[in-house]
């Protein structure tokens, strides 16, 4: 974390503008693959708007940096399979928000119960161009 946090600073800095969501997909694959023989295990997924055109930006990386950038959906953490299937069923373009999380939600919460290694729920983030609307979901708690 100090160490994005301090490439993000440094990068704004030397800049002076705010940083676009591919740039920073970039900035944090060439942190994991720095780490490819010592890795962090994570799979972080970038999601955010273009600051100055506002076009929707969504990628995820596996746990050594390598980027898969996508114009509808990524998915990551332990039940990805399962949440592949339901996405590719559920997903349409150009979703009001509403319907988006909706889509979401359903998604998330049924991979969930067919992954044995999943639950709790989840945190589902819808960003727009005003507003990022943030909710909980409770899932299976066994």
């Amino acid at each position: 974390h100090q160490r994005l946090q301090f490439r993000l600073n440094l990068y704004e800095l030397r800049e002076n503008r705010r940083i676009k969501p591919k740039t920073f997909l970039s900035m944090v694959s060439n942190l994991l693959y720095e780490r490819r023989f010592g890795p962090y295990f994570v799979e972080p997924v970038i999601a955010g708007l273009d600051p100055k055109t506002f076009e929707p930006f969504i990628a995820s990386m596996d746990l050594i940096g390598c980027p898969m950038v996508t114009d509808d959906f990524v998915v990551s953490g332990t039940c990805s399979e399962q949440m592949y299937g339901m996405c590719e069923s559920v997903w349409e373009p150009n979703m009001d928000p509403q319907e988006l999380f909706e889509s979401i939600s359903q998604a998330l919460l049924n991979a969930v119960d067919r992954d044995a290694v999943s639950g709790w729920g989840g945190i589902v983030h819808i960003i727009e161009k005003d507003q990022v609307t943030t909710t909980e979901l409770k899932g299976r708690m066994d």
